[in-house]
């Protein structure tokens, strides 16, 4: 079969196609034929080395959210699985066959398209993860930064479908922004505008009850300034790398925290598990969407680096093997 590694750091052009022996599953896994493979922005950081929390040893194998059917178990895992079609997040992705956790594979349900297939085992109950840790409450404004993203563009649905009462999202390119609006914002903001913080406060002038972040760095101390009284910043991500220190004054009846999927499962299996669950409904009922950017042949895995660096996608990227 053929797999996809990387043995220095540096350009998406490191990215190497290679042959390699079939994976045999472990105790607790499955073994997917690869339908698709939703590639990741954070893959792109680890690619280049970029240190910190985006270092990886050598080589590197690209992560991603592969859709397939299962075609052998491991030991300590029902038989019954083989031929289910799921999804699944995987270490060693871009490949043919992929190893996959068998207890965090989601059922794909009949209808859904490869594309939000792609979202049911991590990308939604990411976004879904991220308003319930920051307690959105129905009517509130919710600030959703990356919004045509990966997980921003569905962060965008859910937030409508749970109740909020305004959506403001933000993005880079008047597409984008035509995207986020398409999916249900009220208010689409460009970040790369210099007064891009003025354009949230005219759109709430008593401000943001909720902030999602998959950016930090420097954003987030303009994020915790346009918090209304007892907002929230829930941080999923840090694109712009590690946040510095804040003015101690902006924390006043404000909070920030943090979500992570693995840390979620960890803590609440059930409530992780219900989250993925929720997911797949809205999904087949058709109240949840994705768009599929680009679908590329397995053997472009530079090129999908080069579209997720460049923040040109609209929704998913996706590798077909």
């Amino acid at each position: 079969m053929r797999r996809v590694r990387y043995y220095e750091y540096g350009e998406p052009d490191v990215l190497t196609l290679e042959e390699a022996p079939v994976p045999e599953p472990g105790p607790g896994q499955v073994r997917l034929r690869a339908e698709v493979i939703g590639a990741n922005f954070v893959d792109t950081k680890f690619r280049r080395g970029a240190g910190g929390i985006f270092h990886r040893p050598l080589p590197g194998i690209p992560t991603g959210d592969v859709v397939g059917t299962v075609v052998a178990t491991g030991d300590g895992v029902d038989p019954g699985l083989i031929g289910n079609r799921v999804a699944s997040l995987v270490e060693d992705a871009f490949a043919d066959e992929v190893l996959a956790d068998a207890a965090w594979s989601a059922p794909v349900p009949d209808g859904v398209d490869d594309g939000m297939a792609s979202m049911l085992a991590v990308g939604g109950p990411v976004a879904l993860g991220t308003l319930h840790m920051g307690r959105l409450a129905a009517g509130e404004t919710v600030l959703v930064h990356a919004a045509a993203g990966g997980i921003g563009h569905l962060a965008v649905q859910l937030a409508r479908l749970r109740g909020a009462g305004t959506v403001i999202a933000t993005a880079s390119s008047a597409a984008k922004l035509d995207f986020a609006r398409g999916l249900g914002a009220d208010v689409a903001v460009d970040y790369t505008d210099p007064d891009w913080p003025e354009q949230v406060r005219a759109a709430a002038p008593d401000g943001v009850d909720l902030v999602l972040d998959s950016v930090a760095g420097p954003m987030l101390e303009r994020n915790v300034d346009l918090l209304a009284p007892l907002g929230r910043v829930v941080i999923y991500g840090a694109a712009d790398g590690e946040p510095g220190a804040l003015p101690v004054t902006l924390y006043a009846l404000r909070s920030i925290t943090g979500f992570s999927l693995l840390a979620w499962r960890a803590a609440r299996p059930d409530r992780a598990r219900a989250d993925v669950a929720e997911v797949a409904e809205h999904a087949a009922a058709g109240r949840l969407r994705t768009v599929v950017h680009a679908r590329l042949p397995l053997t472009e895995a530079a090129k999908a680096h080069r579209i997720l660096e460049g923040r040109e996608q609209l929704g998913r990227v996706l590798l077909v093997p």
